[in-house]
């Protein structure tokens, strides 16, 4: 196994924030500073330690949460709560982290897991698994400011644009949209919004892949097997 991979796998940091961390000379295996990311480690034989810590492949965790508004999606935050914070000490124990983002002011479905490799191979923004939101506007948006939000804008120098984008039949009529995107740059939504002439007042992720949120409630979270949250985000099923 590589000992980036490893790293990612415990729970240290994502894939390329362990390449970081192997860089800085912070990762010993059997008592000797590696500085290469793609170093081959036994995990049942080598003792890796980061930081002097002992390194462990944790038990597997996914955790699917219904993410409330004023909580980070972070691990550690110095002015915020933060959503592991949510997750009782048992879990917390395992490293879970957040696998994508949801802005402080956002709410909606989100994933937590130590599984690097899922987060890497499945769930990475370069995998472009569709997600869909909710959206309530400030004002009324009409079918030709629709339209000219679905052709996209010029985003950090890359044409973006949703993958779908309508007006929902909800109260306030004319203020509520349903849009779907695929990478999710960070804080996307609210900036498309804003270069369409808009601001967004409440925004709520529904969906990841197939799977869609139902049941939970603000701050309520399920866990689910590798087996059950895969066919849920690519064969269909609610939380």
């Amino acid at each position: 196994m590589r000992l980036n991979a490893f790293l990612a796998a415990c729970g240290v940091a994502s894939r390329r924030k362990a390449e970081a961390v192997i860089l800085a000379g912070r990762v010993r295996v059997n008592g000797k500073i590696i500085l290469a990311p793609y170093f081959a480690v036994d995990p049942e034989r080598d003792d890796v330690r980061c930081d002097d810590r002992k390194l462990a492949l944790s038990v597997p965790v996914y955790v699917a949460m219904n993410k409330p508004v004023g909580v980070v999606c972070a691990v550690t935050d110095k002015y915020d709560p933060v959503v592991v914070d949510l997750l009782p000490d048992r879990l917390r124990r395992e490293r879970v982290y957040p696998a994508g983002r949801l802005d402080r002011e956002s709410e909606g479905l989100l994933i937590l897991t130590n599984d690097g490799m899922l987060v890497q191979s499945v769930l990475h923004p370069s995998k472009n698994i569709r997600k869909g939101y909710e959206a309530l506007l400030n004002i009324e948006i009409n079918e030709r400011q629709l339209e000219r939000w679905r052709g996209g804008f010029e985003i950090e120098g890359r044409h973006i644009r949703p993958i779908a984008l309508s007006l929902m039949e909800r109260e306030p009529r004319g203020r509520w949209i349903e849009i779907v995107i695929g990478e999710g740059l960070k804080r996307e939504i609210r900036t498309m919004a804003n270069l369409a002439g808009f601001s967004v007042k409440t925004l709520i992720r529904r969906s990841i892949g197939a799977m869609f949120l139902r049941n939970l409630r603000a701050g309520e979270f399920i866990e689910l097997s590798f087996s059950e949250l895969y066919t849920k985000i690519f064969e269909g099923g609610a939380v």
